[in-house]
């Protein structure tokens, strides 16, 4: 396939997707080479940078979506609005889980000093979080970690992604209320 036919079939396959889609996806669809895929892919990166739709790399692959800048007027225009925000117990919960991952739930409340039975169900429900497995602790109670949803949900590409945890509980805090503060606004809306 050429290479100018190879962007533009996925050009389409991501306007449509509704979920990252991995290189190895595209190609089994495009039918390209790793190579090829992975150079086309970059150059559209590059092409829909200067657009009001985006090419973004998140969780493991390539999805097209709204710009930031622009989702206040995507907002506008539809219609029920969509918002998504999470409590300061869910946020202080997915924290513990995305640094801390694979977690249990025990090892959550001994951080937290409280029961995270519903917020673990709610997070579980906004498909934010998944069991892993079971631990090899006595009873072996679940262990949790994020998912893509999450990676995506906050616009990271991988774990690797998260920002580096505060040294003080001066910056903790100030990390914390701007957290607080961007849950409580509503989250970008997507293509």
């Amino acid at each position: 396939m050429e290479q100018n036919d190879l962007k533009q079939a996925l050009e389409s396959i991501l306007f449509v997707a509704r979920k990252p889609l991995s290189l190895e996806e595209i190609c089994e669809v495009t039918g390209s080479g790793l190579d090829e895929t992975r150079a086309a892919a970059e150059e559209l990166v590059v092409e829909y940078d200067s657009r009001g739709i985006k090419i973004f790399k998140v969780a493991g692959g390539f999805l097209m979506g709204t710009s930031p800048k622009m989702a206040e007027f995507v907002q506008k225009i539809l219609s029920p609005k969509i918002e998504t925000t999470l409590s300061p117990r869910a946020l202080e919960t997915l924290a513990i889980i995305a640094y801390k991952q694979p977690v249990t739930r025990l090892e959550i409340e001994r951080l937290r000093g409280v029961d995270s039975t519903g917020v673990i169900d709610s997070l579980l429900a906004k498909k934010l979080i998944k069991e892993l497995g079971r631990s090899d602790a006595l009873g072996h109670p679940f262990l949790f970690g994020t998912t893509d949803e999450f990676l995506r949900h906050f616009g990271l590409h991988d774990l690797d992604s998260l920002p580096e945890l505060p040294a003080t509980e001066e910056e903790l805090a100030q990390v914390l209320s701007s957290a607080l503060i961007k849950a409580e606004s509503p989250a970008a809306v997507e293509a």
